[in-house]
């Protein structure tokens, strides 16, 4: 089939392997009516923070802003869930005209007073970047009065892409790393930095590290607690996921406490290993590395008869994976070689060089890697490629459907935990039951291949 046709502006973040010296434009504005699948940069900065439980989250701006983003993240809690509630000062015509710090004072004293949350976080939203409402001064006098933090979070949507609102969130965050009490903290311990625990899989990594003898400080930001990221600062190594989102406060936390970094994925067998095998390795205790190969071997004994099973038919199928961070898909790529699918077409919404170079490296001669695509240029990937199955998130499960195509939701809305051995196992089946469907035979593009 021949190639897709993409805009010439677009060129530049569009790379087939093999055919040229590898090169891609990223981390840049989206292209005007493009139709790009980004967020804004407001959205942005409700992912990462939306996840913390026991805060208020409140939008300081139109209501519509807040219903976008209503339960985001679906994160789910162990224990508060004031993070489900979504509230907003509903701004009016007559706020924009006369300013809606007011509005928003009121907002706060109400919500404090009946809620009592340990803090409370306050976007600003395109509106109030344009009407100029001064969120540090409300936010600041609410703090005095309320004797809680009371977080600003620069977030207004127009001010860049995506990955600004995760600047956002960690620059607010990082208002209460560092005024918590870290006496009685392990050496052995870490934060856990960009799980936003979708299916309850920040319990099983936690889980994996107290197996092997490491001590889990806090959360950030799934199933995350305000008092835990205002002590995390004494922990002794940041475990940072998804790297676009939580990276620059893991930098910040090395800048002003010391304290490293490394990056993970909990995505697949090879990447959750390997993320035991390295933190074990940070410690440099023997006992730690034992208690890790002992973990991973006693998971793999249970998992690995499973995947052989499901290989078998899988093997030679061809996947397409457009997710939100390219980190994630690094997991995906190695997750499918080891059921014997090939990835023919791999991008993200706000990968950066660092991430396509790395994706370039693992991925196969042939393959589309694209930086910010939009819906009729993953249409045509699709249909030139002729993949059998689609990963990715909400906005690109119509677009599998429209094509007859298998479609897997590797994004905010899934329920099924997909992290950790258990997660692989659970991902290969629902890999299995969406390829191997019948439905499938029925498209149009499949019943020719059948009747011929």
């Amino acid at each position: 089939m021949k190639a897709a046709k993409v805009l010439d502006e677009r060129q530049g973040q569009i790379h087939r392997k093999g055919t040229a010296p590898f090169t891609i434009d990223c981390d840049k504005d989206s292209l005007a009516g493009a139709v790009s699948q980004r967020a804004c940069v407001f959205c942005g900065s409700r992912v990462v923070l939306y996840p913390i439980a026991d805060a208020i989250h409140l939008v300081h701006g139109p209501i519509g802003c807040a219903v976008y983003t209503w339960d985001i993240r679906g994160a789910l809690s162990s224990g508060p869930e004031l993070h489900r509630l979504s509230f907003s000062t509903d701004l009016q015509e007559m706020d924009v005209i006369f300013g809606g710090e007011k509005k928003l004072a009121a907002a706060l004293d109400e919500l404090i007073d009946r809620h009592k949350p340990a803090a409370a976080f306050v976007y600003s939203t395109c509106i109030v970047g344009l009407i100029g409402d001064d969120l540090e001064a409300v936010c600041s006098k609410a703090a005095a009065d309320k004797g809680i933090p009371v977080l600003p979070v620069q977030s207004e949507g127009f001010k860049g892409n995506k990955r600004a609102g995760y600047e956002a969130a960690c620059d607010a965050m990082g208002r209460l790393v560092g005024t918590g009490n870290i006496s009685g903290i392990s050496k052995y311990s870490i934060n856990i930095l960009g799980d936003f625990n979708l299916a309850g899989e920040i319990w099983l990594i936690r889980e994996y590290f107290e197996r092997i003898g490491v001590e889990v400080v806090a959360n950030i930001t799934g199933d995350g607690r305000v008092a835990d990221i205002q002590r995390s600062h004494g922990a002794a190594l940041n475990v940072v996921q998804c790297s676009g989102a939580t990276m620059e406060l893991a930098n910040m936390m090395e800048e002003r406490y010391n304290i490293p970094s490394i990056r993970v994925s909990y995505f697949g067998v090879e990447d959750m290993a390997e993320a035991l095998y390295e933190v074990a390795r940070y410690f440099k205790d023997p006992e730690l590395m034992e208690k890790a190969v002992e973990v991973v071997r006693s998971e793999l004994e249970k998992l690995l008869p499973e995947l052989n099973r499901y290989k078998k038919a899988l093997k030679g199928k061809k996947a397409a994976i457009y997710v939100g961070g390219a980190f994630k898909a690094f997991s995906l790529v190695k997750a499918f070689r080891l059921v014997g699918m090939d990835v023919v077409m791999v991008g993200s919404q706000t990968g950066t060089k660092q991430d396509y170079d790395e994706l370039e490296q693992i991925t196969d001669e042939g393959t589309i890697i694209v930086d910010d695509s939009n819906p009729l240029e993953l249409s045509a990937f699709i249909k030139e490629k002729d993949v059998d199955l689609f990963v990715g998130g909400v906005k690109e499960r119509p677009i599998a459907y429209k094509l007859g195509v298998a479609f897997c939701d590797h994004n905010h809305e899934r329920k099924e935990m997909l992290a950790g051995f258990e997660g692989m196992l659970n991902f290969v089946r629902e890999v299995y039951g969406s390829v191997m469907s019948p439905v499938w035979k029925f498209v149009p593009r499949r019943a020719e291949e059948s009747a011929s």
